[in-house]
């Protein structure tokens, strides 16, 4: 989700827009009422194929950030990016809010205006927040993995990873961890494979065997958690981000599509950059997610008929129409306010110790 350069090869960015679909197709599932109705009949054949639509959404995130830390472990932190970020994050807060009170949908308050213009909001679970905290965090980190030795940096993971995903899933043994923690032991992982790791080597297609491998394994956790009657705890396995199932298939996904020779495509990359966007508009608030996904587009009303075709309809709609809508905002607001910015904004922070490149 950091700022993407247009010449890069296209395997990554074709990474970004599978993922932000699979993202999408989770909150189709959970973000719309059907999880109570899949769970009533959850061995039903349109139940099975929600659980496996909707089993993707912590995945995807776990592979946003290893995208992130990937690329910026031997980038950095500019005035300009974090600029560009936040007001990415605040456009689409205050005009999707302002779009929801004028259309009467929601209700004008001074408190819910004032959490419009904030881009941090929750540090516990939402994740544009925990991203936005995690993104100030990279400097810091990057100090960190560039000043370690390789067998430092393994054993350091090691640690991370044992106590954050292994000892999570056993029973009775309680980790506390929120999203900026994680994604910093994300950034670990990348960072690692960026700098020290030779698993390049055992190609693309291998890499595509142990990615199908890994998704065909979570799907049995969760058929398993369903005939063995328990469907509330389908998702066990992968319900969160740090969930090691979860975990594996992001790894096995990302050195798949990092491995794969997809050289450089103008229209992958354009929609690769404005994932990011998707998630912003798509799911910006409660009440988007209720007009969405519960009002406008009725999932729960749709799952005794034609759930398949409405499925694959409304994400992939959901989808374009967003990038869309984001290229749109990249090509009318954007570019024109930063090309004033790299104008002006150099020559004011010339007076101040602060650069803007």
């Amino acid at each position: 989700m950091e700022l993407v350069n247009k010449h890069r090869d296209s395997n990554l960015e074709l990474y970004r827009i599978i993922v932000m679909i699979m993202i999408v197709a989770n909150h189709y599932v959970t973000n719309s009422g059907l999880i109570p109705v899949m769970n009533q009949v959850p061995t039903a054949l349109k139940s099975l194929y929600l659980y496996f639509l909707g089993m993707w959404g912590k995945t995807g995130i776990d592979c946003f950030v290893l995208i992130t830390g990937y690329y910026m472990c031997q980038s950095r932190i500019t005035l300009r990016k974090f600029t560009k970020l936040l007001l990415w994050v605040l456009f689409y807060n205050l005009v999707i809010y302002l779009l929801f009170v004028g259309f009467g949908y929601c209700e004008f308050t001074l408190g819910s205006f004032l959490s419009a213009a904030m881009p941090i909001k929750d540090v516990r679970g939402d994740f544009t927040s925990c991203y936005f905290v995690f993104f100030l965090t990279i400097p810091f980190l990057n100090i960190l993995v560039r000043n370690m030795s390789r067998r430092q940096h393994f054993w350091l993971l090691v640690l991370c990873l044992s106590v954050y995903t292994i000892w999570a899933q056993v029973p009775y043994i309680n980790v506390s961890m929120n999203y900026v923690m994680w994604f910093g032991v994300i950034y670990l992982i990348a960072s690692y494979i960026r700098l020290h790791s030779d698993l390049d080597q055992l190609g693309y297609k291998k890499w595509g065997w142990l990615t199908l491998g890994a998704i065909f394994v979570a799907y049995l956790s969760v058929l398993a958690f369903i005939y063995a009657g328990h469907p509330e705890l389908a998702f066990y396995f992968v319900t969160n981000s740090n969930a090691i199932l979860a975990v594996v298939v992001s790894v096995c996904s990302f050195m798949f599509f990092k491995s794969l020779p997809l050289k450089y495509h103008p229209w992958i990359n354009a929609a690769g950059a404005s994932t990011f966007g998707v998630l912003l508009i798509h799911s910006n608030s409660d009440a988007m997610r209720q007009w969405l996904w519960k009002d406008t587009l009725n999932n729960v009303g749709h799952y005794a008929d034609n759930i398949y075709l409405h499925s694959i309809g409304c994400i992939l709609g959901v989808f374009v129409i967003c990038i869309i809508i984001d290229r749109l905002r990249l090509r009318f607001i954007e570019r024109p306010l930063f090309k004033a910015l790299d104008r002006y904004m150099p020559k004011i922070l010339n007076r101040f110790p602060l650069k803007w490149t």
